[in-house]
């Protein structure tokens, strides 16, 4: 596992650069529901293969992320919420 599989895997999903676990779940079942073989019974136009792709993007994914080690020390929680809080407070401002 590198870093172009798994930057070729979050474009397959269209994930951005950074997505929560979460987020690499709910996108892939959702493309699944839309390419899977099942749905296109007597017209596949290449749907295994794509289902194929994503499967293999996805167990790439989450691998990493199930590999993944999370710092349980109070400097870095107090960095992560501070982080998330100033975005936050961006995107409640971000109004037209």
């Amino acid at each position: 596992m590198n870093f172009n599989d798994i930057d070729e895997a979050r474009k397959l999903l269209g994930l951005g650069e950074a997505a929560t676990l979460n987020e690499i779940k709910s996108t892939y079942r959702r493309l699944a529901n839309i390419h899977h073989p099942d749905k296109h019974t007597g017209n596949d136009n290449g749907e295994t293969e794509i289902m194929k792709r994503l499967n293999k993007a996805y167990k790439l994914l989450t691998d990493y992320c199930s590999d993944y080690k999370y710092s349980f020390r109070q400097e870095d929680i107090e960095r992560v919420n501070s982080a998330e809080e100033d975005h936050r407070r961006w995107r409640e401002n971000w109004s037209f």
